[in-house]
């Protein structure tokens, strides 16, 4: 620290020479002027380094004990600038760009949004925006506590918002509000269904009567767990049968068999580019985009407009608000082709399994799977026809009725 400070302040090296130049090393101590890395050359003559600023004092007490002082060499920050005395422009950029640091550091130049989850980084920053936080606005200016509350009332799903400024970079922590989970409704009355046909493999009656047992064929729309439960009387008793009703839950598989059909055409009109291209080139800073050079008019009737934007960013990542972006026209005329059936076809069938998954959910397997195609009304369509093992149950409001037990 002490040799960063003697920088700062200016050292130089001094050569004193005389018949006794102990006197002025003498004189130095009794004024208290600092000095240090003495060396003797000679009988005569010796040489130590001080600080620039007691170059004056030093040439003063060199007269009262008879020596000669002469200075050797000189470093530290006033020896640096004293070169650029004559340099206006030099300084006068310095000047300026010393300025420009202090005053553009106190801006806003990257939002980094940190503790969102399912709330999507860009809701927030949307919101903030309108709320006047964006890159750009002057920091000291934003008060904070108060925007963290508005924000929060607009956004339903976050739970705390704290809003830090480092510097340029303004951090934004938020809290998601913790879901409430589902609550089972257990009121009405309610029957377990079909919803595809085939042949119960398995049956898991959670509440209500099981209406059906593993090999029974079933249609869709059979009850497979009545909401009406029946209560029977004690054995050798005339009392009638009980009912009452409840909200039936459970679990029923069966093997079903899903049939589904997808088409395409088998022409299609593609683009033929004619070699026509135009660009604009733009700058965004802060939000604000300003065109730097090329056509925005375009008198084509069909054209792709392709942006492309190269986003200025800091060595850790971190994205400044400043880009630049090319905006490439590209003239087309359409043009008639035909489809590539094999290819056409594995695509068909990649959706229709697809949609097959959708269809018995992530618990349902796929035993077989068999593909035929055709070509009909200018259309290339396939079929699948697949063998499943799936959950067929669902839930639809009872009627009261009794129902007959197989």
């Amino acid at each position: 620290m002490r040799k960063l400070m003697n920088l700062v302040r200016g050292m130089v090296t001094i050569r004193v020479e005389g018949l006794f130049p102990e006197r002025l090393i003498n004189l130095c101590a009794q004024e208290n002027i600092d000095f240090w890395a003495m060396e003797w050359l000679d009988e005569h003559t010796v040489r130590f380094v001080a600080r620039r600023r007691a170059l004056s004092r030093l040439a003063v007490l060199s007269q009262k004990a008879g020596c000669t002082v002469e200075r050797e060499a000189s470093r530290g920050l006033p020896d640096f600038l004293s070169r650029f005395r004559t340099r206006y422009a030099f300084l006068a950029g310095m000047v300026f760009a010393l300025c420009a640091v202090g005053f553009l550091s106190r801006f806003v130049l990257t939002i980094e949004v940190k503790g969102n989850e399912r709330v999507p980084t860009a809701v927030i920053l949307s919101q903030l925006r309108q709320l006047g936080v964006y890159p750009g606005v002057y920091g000291p200016s934003l008060e904070r506590k108060q925007l963290a509350q508005e924000a929060l009332l607009a956004l339903d799903d976050l739970s705390w918002m704290a809003l830090n400024l480092h510097g340029t970079r303004l951090e934004v922590i938020v809290r998601e509000v913790i879901e409430t989970p589902e609550r089972l409704d257990e009121s009405g009355l309610f029957d377990i269904v079909s919803k595809a046909d085939g042949v119960i493999t398995h049956v898991e009656p959670e509440q209500g009567d099981a209406m059906v047992q593993e090999g029974d064929v079933v249609a869709k729309g059979d009850i497979l767990i009545s909401g009406t439960v029946t209560m029977e009387p004690p054995k050798y008793s005339d009392l009638p049968n009980r009912y009452y009703p409840t909200h039936a839950r459970g679990r029923v598989w069966a093997r079903t068999w899903r049939v589904l059909t997808a088409a395409i055409p088998v022409e299609t009109t593609v683009k033929n580019y004619t070699g026509g291209e135009t660009s604009v080139w733009s700058l965004n800073f802060f939000g604000r985009r300003v065109k730097i050079f090329g056509k925005t008019s375009i008198s084509w009737a069909m054209y792709d407009k392709i942006t492309t934007v190269h986003q200025a960013a800091l060595p850790g990542g971190a994205r400044l608000p400043l880009s630049l972006s090319r905006e490439t026209a590209r003239e087309y005329q359409p043009r008639t082709l035909e489809v590539d059936q094999a290819a056409a076809q594995s695509l068909l069938e990649a959706q229709l399994l697809k949609q097959l998954e959708t269809l018995i959910s992530e618990d349902g397997e796929v035993e077989t799977a068999q593909f035929s195609a055709r070509v009909t009304g200018g259309a290339l369509e396939v079929t699948l026809t697949a063998q499943c093992l799936e959950e067929i149950g669902a839930e639809r409001p009872g009627t009261g009725e009794l129902p007959e037990k197989p």
